[in-house]
């Protein structure tokens, strides 16, 4: 017994914010950014947070399983960017949902989020916990970027992504993850700083810093080696996945994954274009076109990973 994907769903905010528009509060321009990442536009939610994100995202992957919201057990949310502390933004999409059936929980694994959702809900489908899984990941990263430092503000959009799983014969293979904390603060963002009535200093809320190319080594070294690490340990051969479905953050990080894996371009799709890096909501978004588009047929083989601050990273072989 395993679990498959039975229905996806995806949101972004109806706001566009063009490169061009960006040379307008940062010195920048859309040559450079474009060269440089393969991003030419994002969306940016204004009157939206996390959880409106997610439920409408989530609503459209029920909706395209065919499943009734009271058949849901369990109730992921993948999110660096819930709208507060407590409660958990999980347990908002389950209120609005209805879904009063289902344990809800957040996650934190940044743009690996989504992925490690995706391997805890299959651990509890595998063990007989739970049979039907909603995982959605969603973040609202404009609210966290300093728009002021055009080094990271160019990368970043908001959206979401949801994936209902459910218990069956075939589907996931096998899924891996990792961590290597020594590497955090490359890429790191302060929920707030330190302050309260004995040191006289007001909380402030941080701002989400990078270095890019720390983090730009870390992913072409890393997603490879996970996706090798996933295929070899399943006994599958590389030449028979239709799809590598990897995080959107920067077209040469996805050029440069295949490669190391010899693999033609043609099978990694590619969104960022249009969306920017969305962290936990880029694999399933990406997914979720591929499956309106009808680009994914029963049997197909794919291959999802990623990787994000933590520094995290993630990967799952699955059947169609």
């Amino acid at each position: 017994m395993t679990s498959k994907i039975i229905g996806t769903g995806s949101y972004a905010p109806a706001q566009v914010v063009t490169n061009d528009d960006l040379a307008k509060i940062v010195d920048t321009s859309d040559e450079w950014i474009a060269s440089r990442t393969g991003i030419r536009e994002r969306r940016i939610a204004v009157d939206e947070g996390t959880t409106d994100m997610a439920v409408k995202a989530a609503r459209r992957a029920i909706d395209n399983a065919g499943v009734e919201v009271s058949e849901i057990d369990v109730i992921v949310l993948a999110t660096t960017t819930a709208d507060n502390c407590c409660p958990a933004g999980a347990c908002q999409v389950q209120a609005e949902l209805g879904a009063d059936k289902a344990v809800a929980f957040d996650l934190v694994a940044a743009c690996s989020g989504f992925l490690f959702g995706l391997n805890v809900v299959n651990a509890f489908i595998q063990t007989g916990v739970y049979r039907t899984a909603l995982v959605i990941g969603s973040d609202h990263l404009s609210k966290i970027v300093d728009w002021s430092d055009r080094g990271t503000c160019v990368l970043f959009g908001d959206g979401a992504g949801a994936a209902v799983i459910q218990a069956s014969e075939t589907g996931i293979k096998h899924m891996v993850m990792g961590s290597d904390g020594m590497k955090g603060s490359i890429l790191s963002c302060v929920a707030r700083t330190g302050g309260n009535f004995l040191n006289g200093k007001t909380p402030e809320l941080g701002y989400l810093q990078m270095n890019g190319q720390e983090v730009f080594k870390f992913a072409v070294k890393k997603v490879p080696e996970c996706v090798t690490q996933i295929l070899d340990e399943s006994g599958i051969n590389i030449e028979e996945i239709k799809y590598f479905i990897l995080h959107q953050a920067n077209f040469r990080i996805v050029e440069a994954a295949a490669k190391r894996l010899h693999q033609p371009i043609d099978k990694f799709p590619m969104n960022m274009d249009k969306y920017g890096n969305t962290s936990a909501a880029s694999v399933p978004i990406l997914l979720d076109e591929l499956n309106q588009e009808g680009k994914l047929k029963r049997g197909d083989k794919l291959v999802l990973a990623g990787f994000g601050a933590g520094m995290t990273w993630g990967a799952a072989l699955m059947e169609w």
